[in-house]
C-alpha cells in the first residue's frame, strides 16, 4: 500500500508528514488517513430518483450529495467536482448517528418552468428570472428527515484538494451554505479531524458502525436488530445535457443508528469506529 500512496503522492506531501497523506479506496486497500465530520440539521430532504406525488427522500445521506456538500464548503462550482470524488479518486463511508425519522411536510409551491418564470427589470443590464407570484400555487407532500445526522469519514486521492477541504472543516468556514438537500435544510458542520485508517477486524461476523454498501447478502440477522436497504446514486459525471448518475450504490442500514453485523465484508476502523468505505 505505502508503494501506490508513494507513487499518488510523488514530490507532493513533505517527508515524513503522514497528515497530507490521503488515499483513494480500492478494491485491494483502503486510504491511509481521512477526515472526519458530522453533518446535522433539523431538517433534510435527499429527494429519491424515482417520481412520486409525495417527493420522497432517502435515509441515508446519498454518496453523491455528500460530494456536492463538500464541493460547496470548498467553492467548486457546479459540475466541477466529479473526477476529485469518480472511483479510485475518493473513499466516502457514512454512518447515520441519530435514529432516521421522517414526516410528511405539505408545501405550497409555485412553477419553476421557464414558460412560468417571470423577468425582474428586463429592460435593465442585469435581468432576474423569478417565479411569477401571480401564478397559482400547487400543493405538493414532502417526505423530510427530522434531525438527521451523519457522521462522514472522507479521503481524497488529490493531495492539494484534500488539504484545502481539510484546513477549511478545521477553520470551521464554508465556501457556499452547507444544507442537507434542498437549500432551506440549513446544515451544520462538526469537524473531527484527521485520522489514520486502520485494517478492520476480520472476524467471521463484525459489527460495523457506518451505512454497508453493496453487502445486501453479507448482512447476519438479527432479531433485536433492525435492518433496511436502500439504493441511491453514488457517483455522477458530466454528459452534453448537464450531468448524469454513473452508477448507484445499495446501503444496508440500521435505521435506529446502530451497527449492523456483516461477514466477508472489508471494513476499515476510524477513530475507534468500525466503517466501510466506497
Amino acid at each position: 500500500m505505502q508503494g501506490e500512496l508513494d507513487e499518488w503522492f510523488d514530490g507532493d506531501a513533505g517527508a515524513g508528514d503522514e497528515s497530507t497523506v490521503a488515499a483513494a479506496a480500492t478494491d485491494e486497500s483502503f486510504p491511509a488517513r481521512c477526515l472526519s465530520l458530522t453533518v446535522e440539521g433539523p431538517w433534510g430532504h435527499f429527494r429519491r430518483v424515482e417520481g412520486n406525488v409525495v417527493k420522497q427522500t432517502y435515509r441515508v445521506i446519498p454518496r453523491t450529495t455528500v460530494a456536492g456538500l463538500l464541493a460547496a464548503v470548498l467553492g467548486i462550482e457546479r459540475d466541477g467536482y466529479y473526477d476529485l470524488f469518480a472511483p479510485g479518486n475518493s473513499a466516502i463511508a457514512v454512518q447515520p448517528v441519530r435514529p432516521l425519522r421522517t414526516l410528511n411536510m405539505p408545501m405550497n409551491t409555485l412553477s419553476t418552468a421557464n414558460e412560468d418564470l417571470t423577468s425582474l427589470n428586463p429592460r435593465g443590464t442585469v435581468s432576474v428570472k423569478l417565479p411569477n407570484p401571480e401564478k397559482p400555487r400547487q400543493q405538493h407532500n414532502y417526505e423530510v428527515l427530522v434531525d438527521p445526522a451523519y457522521r462522514i469519514d472522507v479521503a481524497l486521492s488529490d493531495a492539494e484538494t484534500y488539504r484545502d477541504l481539510r484546513a477549511a472543516l478545521a477553520a470551521g468556514t464554508s465556501h457556499y451554505v452547507p444544507s442537507l438537500g434542498l437549500s432551506e435544510h440549513l446544515a451544520d458542520i462538526t469537524y473531527h479531524g484527521e485520522f489514520a485508517v486502520e485494517d478492520g477486524p476480520s472476524d467471521d461476523a463484525v459489527a460495523v458502525d457506518s451505512a454497508v454498501p453493496d453487502a445486501v447478502d453479507a448482512v447476519v440477522p438479527d432479531p433485536d436488530t433492525r435492518c433496511q436497504l436502500e439504493e441511491s446514486p453514488a457517483f455522477m459525471e458530466t454528459d452534453p445535457g448537464g450531468r448524469t448518475t454513473s452508477s448507484f450504490t445499495t446501503y444496508a442500514y440500521n435505521p435506529d443508528a446502530g451497527a449492523l453485523r456483516v461477514r466477508d465484508v472489508d471494513t476499515a476502523r476510524v477513530d475507534g469506529r468500525t466503517v466501510v468505505f466506497v
